[in-house]
């Protein structure tokens, strides 16, 4: 028996690693009480990298591992830790983030010469419609600078997106560990210019107990087992089975941030959720039956 393609206990594997990526946008939110945005992720990554660097080891040339780690640390965590702080709530990033699927599309189309389906030229559509819906109804969560942060978050995702592509098939802990140490200085050294060091060494100090199992959820939860787990079932199913169980994390995200932060849910984000998903669930279901391909 399986579900979606999947074998049960890989859906389960996958069902685990959403829930993790969509309720991390509620700990970061709890992390970002006590460090500041660009030293989380600094963190964050520094920590995934340093216990297993000496064993783990990529199988694919580092200039790819390292510019992973640079898209992936400083454009998508940085920008998105920074648009959290203060300007767009954590199921709404969570939501928007979301836009790395079509930024990717797109770059493929550019870069690749992949030709687009109408359904999911559709789906592009739809998605720049909900994005706009969400736009119109800016308030206290979500200003547009937030807005435009975590879709710049996106696009470094789906850069990276491309990279993970062109690399293949890899091993997915030594790729993270080692994408995770290229991350972390470059992060280090925009936190101590743009933050500065007493804010760094201030949210070090007043973290406590539970601001560093925040960081560590981010280190060990959210990169080593999601990313790893992900990889994992990437490598041994077709993209089309695992690919949109990713649909459940805005999922997760929204209704876990209005449970523990108590996020108000108003008919107009609720309205913007549901095209945007529309969106990801027709792009889905067009890759999954195969449609686009070669200009």
């Amino acid at each position: 028996m399986s579900l979606g393609g999947l074998p049960p206990r890989h859906a389960l594997l996958a069902l685990a690693v959403v829930a993790v990526w969509g309720s991390n946008f509620v700990v970061i939110k709890l992390a970002l009480a006590h460090f500041t945005p660009l030293w989380l992720a600094a963190l964050r990554f520094g920590l995934a990298a340093l216990p297993l660097l000496a064993f783990a080891r990529p199988n694919t040339p580092l200039r790819w591992v390292a510019a992973y780690g640079v898209l992936i640390g400083c454009g998508q965590f940085g920008l998105l830790f920074i648009a959290m702080r203060a300007s767009i709530s954590p199921g709404l990033a969570s939501l928007v983030v979301q836009s790395q699927v079509f930024f990717t599309l797109l770059l493929v189309w550019a870069f690749k010469g992949l030709a687009l389906h109408r359904l999911q030229v559709a789906a592009l559509v739809l998605a720049v419609l909900g994005l706009a819906w969400i736009a119109l109804h800016l308030d206290a969560s979500a200003t547009l600078l937030g807005l435009l942060l975590v879709l710049a978050a996106g696009f470094s995702w789906a850069c990276a997106n491309l990279v993970n592509q062109h690399v293949g098939r890899v091993d997915m802990l030594g790729f993270m560990v080692w994408s995770s140490a290229f991350a972390a200085p470059p992060l280090i050294l925009l936190a101590w210019g743009l933050e500065g060091l007493p804010a760094l060494v201030a949210g070090a100090q007043s973290a406590g107990l539970r601001g560093w199992s925040a960081v560590l959820w981010q280190a060990i939860g959210n990169t080593l087992f999601g990313y790893g787990v992900w990889g994992w079932l990437l490598a041994r199913h077709a993209a089309a089975d695992v690919v949109p169980m990713a649909l459940l994390v805005p999922v997760f995200g929204l209704s876990s941030a209005a449970f523990w932060l108590g996020e108000a849910l108003p008919g107009w984000k609720l309205q913007g959720a549901l095209i945007v998903m529309a969106a990801l669930l027709l792009n889905a279901w067009a890759g999954r039956q195969g449609l686009g391909g070669k200009k």
